[in-house]
């Protein structure tokens, strides 16, 4: 027997014979820290059937012979108990380790993201990028020009966890590493980064993304798609949204992918609205909403800065939702001021 054995049956037999003479709470409560002990030292719950019988004969030498039998058919009981709670606290462990490792990736993911929103003379900008859970697999980049102008993508990594965390982490490099003539050139960037990720990405993950440049000298705004959800455009001359459609084949499906280029010009009030699937896809029950019905939202607080726009609309469809992301939620809002 071990000294570790050897002690524990020692305080056992004294914390039962306390229990068992005087039924006292101090006895249950020391209990609790043999269990404690157990756990700790990784005693198997048949090792600790077999202490309790011994110690239990030795207080009790008349014990009925039926109840000493019944701890032989306790022990087989006790012994597949322990085989099934040593795989249970295995699994448990790798699942602390995964959940450790993917917290790990949650934080370094969020440090991919910008940590402030651009601030700009002439465009007034709001973001909100949400999270369904711990990994994201929304991704919003914007490129400063100081006066000239801004540029502004969004993208959806098909595929969540920490394979959309190094996708992310790709997408940022190549984006931060293009010229900045490219930058400037929605068609030509996303040329660039879709070879890129068809190099780099396996088949069985994609890339959508939507990038325009807002150049402040012609007030226009130019974009291009790869499979993109269709952002919305405003008109205050029209007091009307339209549909910011911009096709093209997703990232990483074909290295010789060309990508069109489109217009809009924006007059003074007028915006863009660009944002993921998570936000047309939120649910009022098992109906999806429809697009419609993110413009009256938008409508609702269009009067308010951008920022506080996003933010309302984004508490909004949460609480219709009963305050329950089923995707990650990414809107994003360019006002022209000036």
């Amino acid at each position: 027997m071990s000294v570790v054995d050897y002690k524990l049956q020692l305080s056992y037999k004294r914390i039962l014979k306390d229990f068992l003479e005087n039924k006292s709470e101090q006895s249950l409560y020391e209990a609790q820290k043999v269990s404690k002990f157990l756990l700790e030292q990784k005693i198997s719950p048949e090792e600790f059937v077999s202490i309790h019988f011994k110690v239990l004969t030795e207080m009790l030498p008349q014990l009925d012979e039926q109840v000493q039998d019944s701890f032989v058919l306790l022990l087989e009981v006790m012994m597949g108990y322990g085989l099934a709670y040593q795989e249970h606290q295995v699994l448990r462990n790798r699942q602390q380790e995964l959940e450790s490792e993917i917290d790990v990736a949650a934080s370094m993911q969020q440090t991919l993201l910008p940590q402030e929103k651009p601030e700009t003379e002439f465009l007034d900008v709001g973001v909100v990028c949400k999270p369904a859970k711990k990994m994201s697999g929304d991704y919003y980049h914007y490129v400063h020009e100081d006066d000239k102008g801004l540029g502004m993508a969004i993208a959806d990594i098909i595929g969540k966890g920490v394979p959309a965390a190094l996708c992310m982490s790709m997408i940022k490099y190549a984006m931060d590493s293009l010229p900045s003539e490219q930058q400037l050139q929605p068609s030509l960037l996303l040329e660039n980064l879709n070879r890129v990720v068809a190099q780099n990405v396996g088949d069985s993950m994609f890339i959508t993304m939507m990038y325009g440049y807002y150049n402040r000298t012609t007030g226009d705004f130019h974009y291009s798609g790869a499979g993109h959800e269709p952002g919305f455009f405003y008109s205050v001359a029209n007091d009307a949204f339209e549909e910011l459609h911009a096709k093209g084949l997703v990232l990483g499906v074909s290295r010789q992918t060309k990508y069109k280029e489109y217009t809009r010009h924006l007059d003074v009030g007028d915006f863009i609205v660009l944002l993921s699937d998570g936000v047309t896809e939120c649910r009022i029950g098992d109906e999806f909403i429809e697009r419609e019905e993110i413009t009256k939202l938008i409508r609702k607080y269009m009067h308010l800065p951008a920022q506080e726009t996003v933010n309302r609309v984004y508490e909004e469809l949460v609480k219709i939702q009963d305050f329950v992301l089923r995707d990650d939620f990414t809107l994003i809002l360019l006002r022209r001021t000036v």
